[in-house]
Order: C-alpha cells, then structure tokens, then sequence
C-alpha cells in the first residue's frame, strides 16, 4: 500500500464539481447567458414538481483559522450582520425576478465563515426573509455550520424551531497544540456540551469536521481525537486532508511548512483514521466522509441517490442551486456562476441592483456527459457507458491511463464499465483525474491543487 501511495499521491482535485473552478470558461461566460440557464433549469425543475437548493455563505469570523481555505471576513464587529442579511435578501430577490414564480425549496445550507457568528434573531430574520417569497417543503433539509466556541443554545433552538435538524461542528484535532497553531481554539467540554445541547434539542444529525496532515499533528494527537470524537458519536463525520497553499491561503505562512507531517506520515494518518472509524462503526461514504448506519447519508448511497455538490455529499440531487452572498457559487447543473469574491464587490454589485455573478462556466454536452460519469465514481465507486449519450471522447482518452491503474488494483475494467475496488477508493481523485480532460498534472503541482493524500 506504501508503494501505491507513493506512487498516486500527486495533487488533483477534490471534484466538488465539474468542470473544476480552475478549468471554467469564463472568458466566454456571460451573466445574462448564465441568467437564462438559470431560468431554463427552474422551469424544467417545476414541470417535474423537483426543488431548488440554497447555499448561503455568511463569511465573517471573530478570528483566523490559519489553516482554513474558506473566504473570511475577520472581525469582532457585529454591526456587520444586518447590512449583510439585508444584502443577501435583495441577491435572493434577484433571483425571484429570474424565476418569475414562486420556487419550492428543499435544501438549505449556511456556510462560512462561522454562520453562528450572526444573532440567532439575525439569522431567524435571514430564513423568514427567504420563506416569505418561497415555499419550503416540510421536509427540507435545513443544516448549518456552528463553531462549537460560540454556538449557543439560543442559536440552536432558534434554527431548529424554524426547521433545522443538521447542525455541523468544525473541530479539526483536539490536540491543544495543534489548536494554537492553527488559531483554532475549542475544548473537548465545549463540543461535548454544544454536542449535547442539539440532542436534547432534538438535531437529527450532527457531523464533526476532522482534518488529517495538519501542522504540528502526530499519530498521537490525530488517535487521541479519534477517542475523544468516538465518546460523542456523531452521526456523520468528514475527515479531510489538509491543503496545505500558502500562494492562495496566505495566512498558513503563519506556520513553517517544516512542522507539517511529512507525505509517510500523512498517509499513515489517513489510513489511521479510516481504520479507526471502520473500527467505531462508522461507514465509509464516497471519499472524505463517514457515517453511522442508521444516517440518511447511508440509506441514500445503498439507493443511488447520493448526490455530491459544493457543499459536500448530499442525499438529494436538485438541478439547480442557488449559491447566495459574497464567493458563492450556483450551480444550474448546465452551468456555474461564481460571485465576486470581496464584500465591497458584492455590496457595490447588490447596491447596483447586478447579480453579483463575476465569473462562470458554460458547459458543453461532453462536460456534462464527463460530470455525470464523475459523480458515479465518487458516489457509487463505478460508472458505465453503455449507452450513447453516456460515451463521450475523454472515456476513450482515460483508458490507457486507467489500464495502469487496473494493473495496480484500483479498478476493474469491463466493456464499458469501470468498478472501483476497494483498494482504489483510496484514490477516487486520480481515478477521476484520469477521466478528466482539463486537467494538466504539471499545471496541478504549480499551483492549483492539494495534494490526493
């Protein structure tokens, strides 16, 4: 296994979508193009009575996270909230106008940034906003991300009466040393009691976000976590390699590159973890995430529903999603638009009455026929293109590369079909980027991509 991780650890991408950001056309994207793709994908989503998602990104944070990848805003000032709230209401009436009928919404999401940043009032004020020029199905899936510092009680009783059953706990090791390096402070009582509170609360899924290959991080501290992770059980739980990209993120050159665990020792942690949430009963779901049996997550892989998007796995598959505030991203599944990056953009854009969509993606019948095969592999770990609209050149394009990866037992070739193995779920990524025709592994070392491991 040693050799093979050697060997297949290069970087790639993480395909939260396809094409990847880096890959996007943007130089022939157009909002209004973007706009009636948009429209398109509503209509036909009413016409077979389907949902829309929203993701809403709530960027503020009292502090830095040095190791986080996230678009932030730092600060302690609170005064923010309203005038953001306020800014994404009007984004959302935008698109109410492009809609031109009341939409069903049946996901939610707020990210960040920390979203518990914001008042429980706040955020109740964000959701009425959205629900008073929508209706919300009953059993929407309403989730969001807490920093278990500042999650209150009153933040989690608020958003469950409004619907909330999925709450999501950044803890990435509990390892106080860790912790000081990467600016990221919350002890084990602290994520006991908030674990506690959206119990007795009566949150239906709670998951805990785990990274591997931090700085400063060890066999030691990652088992440690594990054991402390194990007497809270939650029912989900990501655990994802560290990128390490100071030439994008340059707040982690807070840290030497010289205390991050070396490629050996990261892997040894990966497969650490996995055998120890093997051993705690949790199963493995697509790449990066884990489940208790009884989670939806699993009821929705062992029926093909699992879905993977910008917000991670998903067990519905809505075609459009709406991404709402500043560096969100929409996905109509025919296209991608992206908002401006800055708040000052995005308040100038919202103040101007513009979508604050800056750049996108347009893609073609071969992306499409590309991202579906893609999403088979990372959800259901085999794709087939037996049929006609399934083939596409970058199948045929993949073969020889994918024939090595056969030879090392990561896949089984059939005429056309691909199976993951068990060994090969290891390395989803680079099966994928096999697959991929955008992708340049030279360009990926320079810069644009963490590493597969």
């Amino acid at each position: 296994m040693n050799t093979l991780f050697e060997k297949y650890n290069t970087t790639a991408p993480r395909y939260t979508s396809y094409p990847t950001v880096p890959a996007w056309n943007s130089k022939d994207f157009s909002t209004l193009q973007f706009k009636e793709r948009v429209k398109n994908t509503f209509m036909i989503s009413m016409a077979h009575d389907e949902s829309i998602s929203l993701y809403i990104h709530l960027p503020f944070c009292e502090s830095l996270c040095t190791y986080c990848g996230c678009n932030t805003r730092i600060t302690k000032n609170h005064l923010v909230e309203k005038p953001y709230i306020q800014a994404l209401l009007k984004e959302w009436s935008m698109y109410l106008e492009i809609f031109e009928s009341t939409p069903t919404i049946g996901e939610i999401h707020l990210g960040g940034g920390t979203p518990t940043f914001f008042s429980p009032e706040n955020l109740q004020a964000l959701i009425d906003g959205i629900s008073t020029s929508a209706h919300i199905k009953k059993d929407a899936v309403l989730s969001f991300e807490g920093h278990p510092a500042n999650t209150t009680f009153q933040h989690l009783k608020t958003l469950y009466d409004i619907g909330f059953r999925r709450v999501s706990f950044g803890i990435q090791d509990f390892s106080e040393h860790v912790q000081k390096i990467i600016n990221r402070k919350q002890t084990f009582e602290q994520v006991q009691d908030v674990t506690g509170m959206a119990r007795n609360i009566g949150y239906e899924s709670i998951n805990y976000d785990l990274v591997y290959g931090l700085p400063g991080q060890s066999l030691e501290t990652l088992k440690n976590t594990l054991l402390c992770v194990n007497k809270l059980r939650p029912h989900r739980i990501a655990f994802y390699s560290y990128a390490h990209v100071p030439w994008l993120r340059p707040a982690q050159k807070s840290f030497s590159a010289d205390i991050l665990p070396d490629a050996k020792t990261k892997a040894n942690l990966y497969l650490t973890g996995k055998q120890m949430l093997a051993e705690y009963g949790y199963i493995e779901v697509g790449m990066d995430h884990y489940a208790l049996p009884s989670d939806s997550l699993i009821k929705s892989m062992k029926n093909k529903s699992l879905h993977r998007n910008f917000m991670g796995y998903t067990t519905g598959n809505a075609k459009l999603l709406v991404g709402l505030g500043v560096s969100s991203i929409s996905d109509v599944w025919s296209a991608f638009g992206q908002n401006v990056k800055t708040l000052e953009e995005y308040y100038e854009r919202i103040n101007e009455g513009q979508l604050p969509v800056f750049k996108g993606h347009i893609h073609s019948q071969e992306d499409v026929a590309i991202r579906r095969h893609i999403l088979n592999i990372i959800c259901h770990f085999k794709t087939s293109w037996h049929k006609t609209h399934q083939q596409s050149e970058a199948i045929y394009s993949a073969l020889d590369r994918w024939q090595e990866m056969e030879k090392d037992g990561l896949i089984i070739l059939k005429p056309f079909e691909l199976i993951v193995t068990e060994q090969g779920r290891h390395f989803l990524r680079n099966i994928c980027a096999a697959l991929d025709p955008y992708f340049n592994l030279e360009d990926a070392i320079k810069s644009k991509f963490s590493s597969t491991v």
